[in-house]
């Protein structure tokens, strides 16, 4: 049995639409905060479960019976919250009897203990201390994040505005994220490995060019010197200093192909065909 945690997430509901091109459906079940609201999981032949991060107690149960879970990362701000979570998951998990547990860590988790990949660090030295099999999945950020609907606001205009002084940026996409996670759940060469995922390095400049090439409008790029109020004008102070470059091909070799690219990510964005 294969069992997903947060499924009726953007991310959950991903994996669990390709899990199910990759076995039966009973072999399936969806850990979910709202059982109600997942009858379209049901439907689907998937056994849907209450499992709730918030309450421990109802975690056990969720997880029975599972070969492999997928612990996705909780949305949780705090990061003392986040880790109480992830903590009382893994003890779960392991009360459970679960075969081999995949989180889904972000980069550098590994190494810087602080910051945004506090939590994470803990949850990886948790998971060690456990004694459970498990496979790390170290997450970029989402190219959602910056690859959105909005951009047709900018195509409209036929300007693009930048704040992350045209450096890299190594996001992947959410769709891809997903699939990794199908493979891993479902081949056994992954238990025991820690794979640090990028998509390919991709500008603002090259986002600009992109837009103008799938709308066939021409959109120029437009330097923003002001910082952006809200959390995408820290995640472009984050691009600005580099944070943002690393690259690695794990992700590449997990999906067995190349991950989107821009130009892809933007033509799906636009249903537009892409070359």
């Amino acid at each position: 049995m294969i069992v997903v945690s947060a499924a009726s997430g953007a991310l959950g509901t991903r994996v669990v639409d390709r899990l199910l091109t990759r076995c039966p459906a009973d072999r399936v079940a969806a850990v979910v905060r709202a059982p109600d609201r997942a009858a379209g999981l049901a439907a689907r032949g998937v056994q849907v479960r209450h499992g709730d991060y918030n309450t421990p107690d109802t975690l056990v149960d969720a997880f029975k019976g599972a070969d492999r879970l997928l612990l996705i990362s909780s949305p949780e701000l705090d990061p003392q919250h986040r880790v109480r979570q992830h903590r009382a998951a893994v003890d779960a998990a392991r009360e459970a009897r679960v075969g081999v547990i995949v989180y889904t860590s972000f980069l550098s988790a590994d190494t810087e203990p602080s910051g945004l990949t506090a939590a994470h660090h803990a949850t990886e030295q948790a998971l060690s201390a456990a004694g459970v099999p498990h496979t790390l999945l170290r997450h970029p950020f989402y190219s959602e994040a910056f690859l959105n609907p909005g951009l047709k606001a900018a195509a409209d205009a036929g300007e693009l505005t930048d704040g992350t002084g045209g450096r890299g940026l190594n996001t992947a996409s959410r769709d891809d994220l997903a699939e990794a996670a199908a493979r891993v759940l479902t081949e056994d060469h992954h238990v025991s490995r820690a794979y640090d995922f990028t998509g390919p390095l991709w500008t603002y400049p090259q986002l600009a060019e992109a837009l103008t090439r799938v709308t066939g409008t021409p959109v120029v790029l437009r330097e923003r010197p002001d910082r952006l109020p809200d959390a995408q004008g820290w995640l472009e102070e984050q691009v600005r200093a580099g944070a943002l470059e690393r690259q690695t091909d794990d992700l590449q070799r997990v999906l067995g192909r190349p991950a989107t690219t821009l130009e892809e990510a933007v033509a799906a964005l636009f249903g537009a065909p892409s070359n």
